[in-house]
């Protein structure tokens, strides 16, 4: 990989690793539906004129109904969801939750019968959710199961909304489809998420947290990702699935002093483990075109976006 192409993966692990720090600072003051109101509204705004600008929006028109599904499913409930289980958990482990996704993508590429499950990712699963176990058994402790069921439907939304996106949306634009997913967002959070809106002024560090998700970890995030794409290739791009859960961990722990006990290292190493042996190509290759259909699913399937 060029030294461009490792600037950019760096970038992205750290950019998409900050999130859950910020929305644990936000959630402090602002409903979870306000929050991604705010989110959504403000990267929308940012991405928006630079799609149209590219001639990347009347495409994606008939195919709004995908695209619509698409939305609720990649970024209205897991953005919500998530936003809801950091009121109660850290943003550490949260972060080392949402690690599991590429199982349960791996667990559905099984399902919808688009590759086979070998002995290795039977074992990179039974491994994978060991540590999920793990984290869910020594960290979370005395936390209602709300926010653990939450989180399980976000890991679920992440893994299936890309099968979406390669089924259906593949061949469009993919900045004018992110854009336009925002856009959507916005729109459907702006009746709950202006109602719950605060009485009390927000303070500057909310704000901060709120600007920093929309435009750095949003809008800028994309077109970084966008151009760490073109640099190394989508299969590459997606290892930072396993680099963003370490960042949350380290900033949990350093910012907002969060603990971190021997299950937590514990459970995450075997999440990453599990997760890379469950996503782990087969050594035998089908037949064109086959494979190559195969091959994108697993692509996104591992590497789901919108970031949290």
């Amino acid at each position: 990989m060029s030294r461009r192409g490792w600037v950019l993966f760096l970038l992205m692990g750290v950019i998409w690793g900050i999130p859950y720090l910020l929305i644990k600072v936000a959630v402090e003051e602002l409903s979870p539906a306000a929050l991604v109101l705010a989110r959504t509204l403000l990267a929308a705004a940012l991405l928006l004129p630079i799609a149209a600008a590219r001639g990347q929006l009347r495409p994606l028109l008939p195919y709004w109904r995908p695209l619509l599904v698409y939305t609720v499913i990649e970024i209205c409930i897991p953005w919500l969801l998530i936003g809801y289980a950091e009121q109660d958990l850290s943003s550490s482990l949260t972060g080392m939750l949402i690690a599991a996704v590429p199982l349960v993508g791996a667990v559905l590429v099984r399902l919808t019968g688009h590759e086979a499950l070998d002995p290795r990712r039977v074992i990179g699963l039974a491994v994978g959710f060991a540590g999920v176990a793990t984290l869910v058994g020594f960290d979370i402790g005395t936390a209602s199961v709300g926010p653990v069921v939450a989180l399980a439907v976000v890991a679920f939304c992440y893994a299936a909304g890309p099968l979406i996106l390669a089924r259906y949306l593949a061949d469009l634009p993919a900045l004018g489809v992110v854009a336009v997913s925002l856009a959507v967002s916005a729109v459907i959070f702006l009746p709950v998420g202006g109602a719950q809106w605060p009485t009390e002024p927000v303070s500057t560090q909310a704000w901060l947290a709120v600007s920093a998700l929309a435009v750095v970890c949003t809008a800028i995030a994309f077109i970084v990702f966008f151009r760490l794409i073109a640099e190394v290739g989508p299969a590459r791009a997606t290892v930072i699935t396993y680099v963003n859960p370490a960042v949350a961990l380290v900033l949990g722990v350093l910012v907002l002093d969060e603990s971190v006990g021997a299950g937590t290292i514990v459970g995450f190493g075997l999440i990453l483990a599990g997760s890379v042996l469950a996503t782990a190509r087969d050594r035998g290759r089908r037949p064109e075109p086959e494979q190559k259909a195969i091959d994108a699913d697993a692509r996104c399937l591992s590497n789901p976006v919108p970031e949290p």
